[in-house]
């Protein structure tokens, strides 16, 4: 087990040592927003293949409406901002280049409240307006290319927390003296509590949140120097951040009173809280823990509507569907609950019940994308591929790189003998997942069959680019 977790993080560090050339030769004297956005392309690529990404719609969006929320207030932002969950259990959040933004899910799971979640986005948010990821970058090209491997590499395997094995690995790259050139200053830290104090007020958030979320951090610092260095702590919670924010809530007491997350949903967090502890935790843990929680309050609407989805990830879609509809009696109108219920029922094979069922979702919530797309997987089990299609290409307008949708619609393409938009959306599909081999692959068969002049363009370009290193100008 420990061959095969140095083995990938050997290779992590491959793919950073050939992005060296992409982050910045011996003589460069900055990184521009641009360069930096090339950067964040191939950052994320490595991303998905070494660390893994939590796909659920429903945490994801959560997520993502959050950082949204956040970012709308922050002036002048250089980049369009992502937000991720990767699966690990560390206590850990990082802000990779270009405002993409990941939290690990053992932080997560540990908060308590939205206050939390956006407290320590915020904290990313400020990293990246304030440019401090470039200038890491920048910094580490005075101590030469070995140590810019180490850079990239601590900020993805740190990141990821890697823990003695990370650190056996990168501190060959890395003199121990040199360590702390790669961290986060101190001052790059507390500008970056700052700045998110600030827009957490102007957000509607209090900043409570960031205080509570960093001593948590804190908790679990048991990490010793000997074991990781200190570039892989992205964000240390030092007692010295912890009594600052302290500070600064004290003295801004009086202008935050009316900021106490009233315009805060509990419910919003509490569901995507609840779904990641369903979906990815010990299944048998879970279904102790929503058992007691029925048994203390009978009527719980998330406890069902989280029992359900156990239920249902586990194949008991009858009991789980008897779940769903319990939850139902006290949140008639919730469209994930509905949605989820007609899933239930598409894949016990009661596809006109899944039908109605979805339809009065899509009703309350028309453009909720998951609705959508279950309309898609039971239009094809029902041989509406034209209809399908018609749900599939709106859904791909508005999120260019949704995987899922992508790959129904290649194969809806397919099946229809549509082979050239087969190919060009398959294509889409493994460059959206990070699988560039087989994107190449799938847009060299399309633009042999495709027979539209623009997506024909599109694909020369798509591939110059797949097959071309980005390298930074002297």
């Amino acid at each position: 087990m420990l061959f095969l977790k140095l083995k990938k993080n050997l290779a992590c560090i491959a793919i950073f040592i050939f992005l060296t050339g992409l982050m910045a030769p011996p003589d460069a004297a900055s990184i521009s927003t641009k360069e930096e956005e090339k950067l964040a392309k191939e950052f994320l690529t490595a991303v998905k293949k070494h660390l893994q990404l939590i796909d659920d719609p429903i945490i994801v969006n959560y997520l993502n409406t959050v950082g949204q929320r956040l970012v709308k207030v922050f002036p002048s932002m250089p980049f369009e901002f992502h937000f991720y969950m990767v699966q690990d259990d560390t206590y850990n959040a990082f802000a990779g280049p270009a405002g993409h933004i990941f939290m690990h899910s053992g932080l997560f799971l540990a908060m308590e409240s939205e206050e939390e979640l956006a407290g320590i986005i915020g904290h990313e948010i400020a990293h990246v307006t304030s440019r401090h990821i470039s200038d890491r970058i920048e910094r580490s090209t005075k101590i030469g290319a070995a140590t810019i491997a180490g850079v990239a590499a601590g900020i993805l395997l740190g990141a990821a927390g890697a823990g003695k094995v990370a650190s056996a690995v990168t501190l060959g790259s890395v003199a121990a003296g040199q360590s702390s050139v790669l961290a986060y200053s101190r001052e790059d830290e507390i500008q970056a509590d700052q700045v998110g104090l600030i827009y957490l007020d102007k957000a509607g958030y209090n900043g409570k949140g960031l205080l509570s979320a960093l001593k948590k951090i804190r908790s679990r610092e048991w990490f010793g120097s000997e074991q990781i260095p200190t570039y892989l702590k992205t964000h240390p919670a030092s007692e010295e951040r912890i009594a600052y924010i302290g500070s600064w809530l004290a003295s801004n007491a009086e202008k935050t009173k009316n900021s106490e997350s009233s315009s805060v949903n509990p419910y919003n967090f509490e569901r995507a809280h609840l779904r990641l502890t369903t979906l990815y935790g010990d299944p048998d843990t879970v279904l102790k823990d929503l058992q007691a929680r029925l048994k203390k309050n009978p009527s719980d609407s998330m406890a069902h509507y989280s029992y359900g989805v156990l239920l249902s990830k586990t194949g008991d879609r009858q009991e789980a569907i008897i779940h769903f509809k319990k939850a139902l009696e006290q949140n008639a109108f919730d469209p994930n609950i509905l949605t989820e219920l007609s899933r239930s029922y598409f894949l016990d094979g009661r596809n006109q019940e899944a039908l109605n069922t979805l339809e009065g979702a899509l009703s309350i919530a028309p453009q909720d994308p998951e609705a959508r797309l279950l309309m898609a997987d039971i239009q094809i089990s029902l041989a509406n591929r034209t209809e399908a299609i018609e749900i599939l290409q709106k859904l791909v307008v508005q999120n260019p790189e949704h995987v899922r949708a992508l790959y129904l619609l290649g194969n809806t393409y397919g099946k229809q003998g549509q082979l050239g938009l087969a190919h060009y959306y398959l294509g889409k599909y493994y460059k959206a997942d990070g699988q560039i081999r087989n994107a190449v692959f799938q847009f060299q068969k399309a633009l042999k069959l495709i027979k539209d002049s623009d997506k024909e363009k599109e694909i020369k370009v798509i591939l110059k680019d797949l097959k071309k290193p980005v390298k930074r100008k002297s």
